[in-house]
């Protein structure tokens, strides 16, 4: 099992201020650190009204100064928004602060006003994030090469380079990324069977047939479940209604997890958003078994930091002790 803690950096109006979610985000990384946790999991969204976080390189950097062992990886980086030369050699000094714990999941992005800010068409998402991996592999080689009719050199040459995985959700994405990643790292795995198949096909190691699916999207450990969902289910609506939102304006329509609408009731009835007791944590933790990734998103939405670690705190005492042996 992977434990994984996430954080977006979304300040509400009616959630916390942004300094003290960012501050909080900090002291957080720093005991999932010394706790045991896997790795860091960081998002990207741009011009949100809740402050989500536009910025994961320069956030991870500050992760990777208060902590030494754990993972640091944004989930998902938007390649198409970047220029890929100043990418690479961010990513390279990036992947020295972290001291080589770097690795990053790259995506196409679909939210259309995103495109719009950086002058950017979203019909050229594909070639865009396909010319960055190329682009980052030519970088950090650490040989000269041509770009656009440019001579360019990168420097420093991360060592080892940051591990590049492939986010997304379509069948070619998983074939595209057993030809040209390190890694596939969708948010489901029906297309695991067909990225282990190219990958064989290709003579690449064998990624295994089991895909370490997530579990909840939230859990919060609790003496008193509803009084700590009274609190949470305003934030949990706002993070579903915003990304219905913008799936909403990509495709159409709400897809994923956030199809399904978002009463509070009907969250927290759909098991992706869990107030649990110590006791019962454990229980559904080691449920998931060993093949699965466990995420902790502790600011969820906003959510005070003192209330984010009256969960933390609880988690540690009475729930890690009892499944840190599931860690891989």
């Amino acid at each position: 099992m992977e434990f994984v803690i996430s954080f977006d950096m979304r300040a509400p109006d009616f959630g916390a201020p942004t300094r003290d979610i960012y501050a909080a985000t900090l002291d957080i990384c720093e005991w999932a650190d010394e706790l045991g946790f896997d790795a860091i999991g960081l998002g990207e969204h741009h011009a949100s009204d809740d402050g989500y976080l536009p910025s994961p390189i320069p956030m991870a950097g500050a992760i990777g100064g208060r902590t030494k062992r754990i993972t640091i990886r944004p989930n998902v980086l938007l390649a198409p928004l970047y220029e890929p030369v100043k990418l690479a050699e961010d990513l390279a000094v990036l992947q020295y602060i972290c001291d080589g714990r770097l690795e990053v999941v790259i995506g196409a992005g679909y939210v259309p006003y995103e495109f719009q800010m950086f002058g950017k068409r979203r019909e050229d998402r594909k070639a865009l994030y396909m010319n960055t991996f190329e682009v980052l592999r030519k970088a950090w080689s650490g040989e000269t090469f041509d770009y656009e009719g440019r001579s360019i050199t990168v420097r420093p040459i991360p060592d080892p380079a940051p591990r590049l995985l492939l986010g997304g959700t379509h069948r070619a994405v998983a074939r595209r990324a057993a030809r040209i990643a390190d890694g596939f790292y969708p948010p489901g795995g029906e297309n695991w069977p067909i990225y282990r198949k190219a990958c064989i096909e290709l003579g690449k190691p064998d990624p295994g047939e089991n895909f370490k699916a997530l579990g909840p999207i939230y859990t919060h450990v609790t003496t008193d479940p509803d009084a700590a969902w009274a609190k949470i289910a305003p934030h949990a609506k706002h993070v579903v209604e915003s990304y219905s939102k913008w799936t909403i304006e990509a495709y159409g329509r709400a897809v994923g997890p956030f199809a399904g609408g978002v009463d509070p009731d009907d969250l927290r009835a759909s098991g992706s958003y869990l107030c649990l007791p110590p006791e019962e944590t454990v229980e559904m933790i080691r449920g998931l078994g060993r093949e699965r990734t466990f995420i902790l998103t502790p600011l969820l939405g906003g959510l005070d930091p003192a209330f984010a670690w009256e969960g933390l705190r609880l988690f540690e005492r009475e729930v890690w002790p009892h499944v840190r042996d599931l860690r891989d």
